[in-house]
């Protein structure tokens, strides 16, 4: 597996839609393997560490609601469903499930996209940047404006240095006092050992880096 890079496993069992959704996720630069009902994505997260799941909700055999809440049960690995546009129960049922977003069909894949940018892992941590939460280990942070629009230009770019320049440009910070606290600040919500951070690390020299795995 390539590192840095998304892992998304995509579970619909129409073809069309399944390689449609692979084929854009791959243009934008995500790793994606594909499974057309729930047996097939059993055996995936057997085998495979995923950062996300997209999953149909209406399947032959196993249900996408009952595979969210196999999932739920050992895992908080981000799942959003995809509905039929009016299925109100089904979007209600799976968010009660544990599922982080879904979008009705048919869909443009740009927002999908949209939609999982805004739902993602940095290591344990689960980010959402639509209700602009970090959650990890059981504990939810918020995060202000200022830091999405820096985690947003980063997720973007994993492994990529930011110079304390481009931050500023990127968060509109004037001092560069500021800046070290604001990296603190989500050091605190994304590591587990914020004084040795793993993801969010500073490249002595010249700024600062995120990795997500």
């Amino acid at each position: 597996m390539e590192k840095n890079k998304y892992h998304i496993l995509v579970v619909d069992d129409d073809d069309r839609i399944r390689e449609l959704v692979k084929e854009y996720l791959n243009d934008n630069g995500f790793i994606v393997s594909t499974g057309n009902n729930a047996e097939e994505a059993k055996i995936k997260l057997g085998y495979f560490q995923f950062d996300l799941i997209v999953l149909d909700v209406m399947m032959p055999g196993q249900n996408g609601l009952e595979l969210t809440k196999d999932i739920k049960k050992n895992s908080n690995m981000p799942i959003i469903l995809l509905t039929a546009k009016g299925e109100v129960e089904n979007r209600i049922e799976g968010l009660e499930l544990g599922a982080d977003d879904y979008l009705g069909k048919p869909f443009e894949p740009k927002e999908l996209l949209l939609r999982i940018k805004n739902i993602i892992k940095i290591g344990e941590a689960k980010v959402d940047l639509n209700k602009m939460l970090i959650k990890l280990n059981n504990k939810v942070n918020k995060i202000n404006n200022i830091e999405k629009k820096v985690l947003i230009e980063m997720l973007a770019n994993p492994g990529k240095t930011y110079s304390r320049t481009q931050i500023r440009e990127i968060s509109n910070i004037v001092q560069e006092r500021s800046i070290d606290v604001m990296i603190t600040r989500l050091r605190q919500k994304i590591e587990a050992n914020p004084k040795s951070p793993k993801y969010l690390q500073t490249i002595r020299g010249s700024g600062y880096v995120l990795w997500i795995k």
